[in-house]
């Protein structure tokens, strides 16, 4: 019989995180359950509310380690080279990682609530900040970083871009322009 290791609360508590992105990403916020999250991490529904407080505070934490996430990929492609062109070849990265980008849709969309709303308006403001002071982009050149990003990551939640997409001859056209 194996013995089973004991987590403390802040590890099982990271686990329930990680099970969020993965549930979130999938089903949206007024798609997932809490209890779909507990499972998937091997806890009670109580004690995910016990961790996290309430499913819209675990949603956040979900966002807020999505976005960090992006932001450490532009850091690591910009540490090797600082410039647009380098975060933009790292995006692959992301590509990847499609939680990442479909909890930031998922955000989006759910940004009428007014505390999901105000996060994620925060987080984009902070990567878009975070790729002029990496790079020197100006405005513009940010702005039109941003939307061949917000285009790929479109495209990636369509599964027409990453490491499962469909074949699409017009996607992979457009992923040909940006250099993906």
């Amino acid at each position: 019989m194996a013995t089973r290791v004991r987590l403390t609360a802040k590890e099982r508590g990271e686990e329930v995180l990680q099970a969020a992105v993965q549930a979130f990403a999938a089903s949206g916020y007024e798609g997932t359950k809490t209890d779909e999250i507990a499972r998937m991490a091997g806890v009670s529904q109580p004690y995910v509310i016990r961790l996290f407080g309430t499913k819209q505070q675990l949603f956040l934490a979900a966002v807020q380690r999505s976005c960090a996430r992006i932001e450490d990929i532009f850091r690591e492609a910009a540490a090797e080279t600082p410039e647009l062109g380098a975060l933009g070849r790292n995006y692959k990265a992301l590509l990847s990682e499609p939680e990442l980008l479909l909890i930031l849709l998922h955000g989006f969309s759910a940004s009428g609530d007014p505390a999901i709303g105000d996060c994620v308006r925060e987080r984009f403001g902070s990567i878009y900040n975070l790729i002029r002071e990496l790079t020197g982009a100006s405005p513009q050149e940010a702005r039109e970083f941003l939307s061949a990003g917000m285009l790929l990551t479109v495209m990636s939640a369509m599964q027409v871009l990453g490491p499962n997409a469909i074949p699409m001859p017009w996607a992979e056209e457009i992923a040909d322009t940006l250099g993906n």
